[in-house]
């Protein structure tokens, strides 16, 4: 049996490549436990099914033998395993190829199996677990940007010789831009449901009708034809764009100059070397600035591919981990309660509409406010799961518990990412809408960001005032007035109380 799972859904998974199509049965299944072990967004439930039975029709056309489960089976079993186990008796095979899962969770189920099962590497991506086990071998701190120039070098994207294309490594210093009046995005590409994605969706809305986000309307790509659709508009429409303004924030702008296509990348409808390579040949080309090309390939070569190798080589527990001890609950207003800060509400709003919010919302909005207002980091883990359609582990608990949290304590990041309203305020247009007021450090109208700011340097001043990246920030709370200090801090807490109790904040 050939196990193809709902993000390898790429017609070069190792698993198909090494299996015989005249000899044997692919196996793939829509299960309870895989929909439920966080409660997925609507939309992302809807995605990876609609997806995988357009796969499973595809391989049949090809000539395998495809032994395809849906979720309103009578006969499903409710987990992979157990899936396993039921065709295995049904074709009287004992052996199972698989393509090595990005989630500890499902290798571990399936090596407790009692089938036979043969784990083979995931060659989908640039960098082996061996690869990035060999270059992190010996090295005091892992950082990306030594790891991105070895993957330059590897893939030989922009290159020339055996030096960076225009002689920077990186161009992330043009990539910072305010966002200006009157900008005009192309909206990405839609995609109105076919028949088999209407049947999807009807499924989804009976079964997970009540969990956080919107199922309609709904437009993502569920085939590879329609991927490259949306990775052509991205590259004509958006990329040029790209790299100014992928820090922006903007109200009622949901995607700007993203890609967004992440999604169709973690469950296998695009390549990524193919996908990096189309868009240095539109820079080759000069369709868009290097700044723009760049900064798109470090994100999938560089970062997608670093915190893969990180998920792996920290091991197991690495969704577990609390270096700072927080245990905060998460509070209601990440499931869309409602909340008097405008940042915190359009990027919540956004993400129960679409699925989807870009990096810098999900790390310096939803993220550094979990951080600065000490959140347990496992809960903030399963909600950025739950809630993203772009969310498997492997990519998602690295970003998440490292670098938004710095709950693995400096693994994946030199330092916190925390900010005050300032930054915020700086790339985006939310404060303007907000009920309060990004220049107030103190009273009842004080930018929430800006006291807890204060708080999260003063509770862990111990471990970070040494750090040299964080001497400024501590060299200010030092020289401010012991009084306004005081003043400060007990109002953080009282902040953090109220929230606690389940008030509006």
């Amino acid at each position: 049996m050939v196990l193809v799972l709902g993000d390898q859904l790429s017609p070069v998974l190792a698993a198909l490549t090494h299996a015989d199509k005249d000899r044997d049965i692919v196996v793939m299944a829509e299960v309870t436990v895989e929909a439920e072990y966080v409660p997925h967004h609507p939309k992302k439930i809807a995605l990876v099914l609609t997806a995988m039975r357009k796969f499973a029709a595809r391989l049949a056309d090809e000539g395998w033998t495809v032994a395809y489960t849906r979720l309103d089976d009578p006969e499903n079993e409710g987990s992979i395993p157990g899936e396993l186990l039921r065709r295995a008796q049904e074709a009287g095979a004992s052996d199972v190829l698989v393509t090595t899962p990005g989630e500890w969770r499902l290798i571990k189920a399936l090596r407790a199996s009692p089938l036979e099962v043969h784990f083979l590497a995931d060659d989908r991506f640039v960098a082996s677990r061996a690869d990035f086990e060999a270059w992190a071998s010996g090295r005091k701190q892992l950082r990306m940007e030594y790891f991105y120039r070895e993957m330059r070098r590897k893939t030989d994207l922009m290159m020339d010789g055996d030096q960076p294309a225009g002689g920077k490594w990186n161009y992330d210093v043009d990539n910072r831009k305010a966002p200006p009046k009157g900008l005009n995005p192309p909206e990405p590409p839609q995609f109105p449901p076919d028949q088999v994605t209407q049947e999807v969706l009807d499924l989804v809305e009976a079964r997970f009708g009540e969990n956080f986000g919107n199922l309609r309307p709904f437009w993502f790509a569920t085939d590879a034809q329609q991927a490259e659709m949306a990775l052509d508009h991205f590259i004509t429409h958006a990329l040029p764009n790209f790299g100014d303004y992928q820090d922006a924030m903007v109200s009622g702008q949901q995607f700007l100059y993203h890609a967004v296509i992440s999604s169709y990348l973690n469950i296998g409808l695009l390549d990524p070397l193919t996908v990096c390579q189309r868009v240095e040949a539109a820079w080759r080309d000069g369709a868009v600035p290097i700044n723009a090309a760049e900064g798109f390939i470090r994100q999938i070569i560089g970062w997608r591919e670093f915190v893969r190798g990180i998920y792996f080589l920290q091991g197991p527990d690495y969704v577990t981990r609390n270096a700072l001890g927080h245990d905060r609950a998460l509070p209601a207003l990440y499931w869309g309660a409602e909340t008097r800060m405008s940042c915190l509400s359009q990027a919540v709003e956004q993400t129960r509409e679409e699925a989807y919010a870009h990096h810098i919302q999900r790390l310096m909005v939803t993220g550094n406010f979990a951080l600065l207002a000490g959140i347990d980091p496992e809960e903030v883990h399963e909600w950025y799961l739950a809630v993203y359609a772009d969310a498997f582990e492997w990519v998602e608990a690295p970003n998440t518990v490292g670098m938004s949290q710095f709950a693995d304590g400096g693994v994946v990041g030199s330092k916190p990412y925390i900010s005050s309203g300032a930054y915020i305020n700086r790339m985006s247009d939310y404060c303007k809408s907000c009920a309060y007021s990004v220049a107030a450090k103190t009273g009842n109208d004080a930018c929430p960001f800006n006291l807890l700011y204060w708080h999260f340097l003063d509770r862990h001043k111990l471990r970070f005032e040494t750090n040299p990246r964080m001497g400024n920030m501590y060299r200010t709370w030092g020289r401010m007035d012991p009084d306004k200090r005081a003043l400060i801090l007990a109002e953080a807490e009282q902040f953090l109380g109220r929230m606690s109790a389940g008030e509006v904040v």
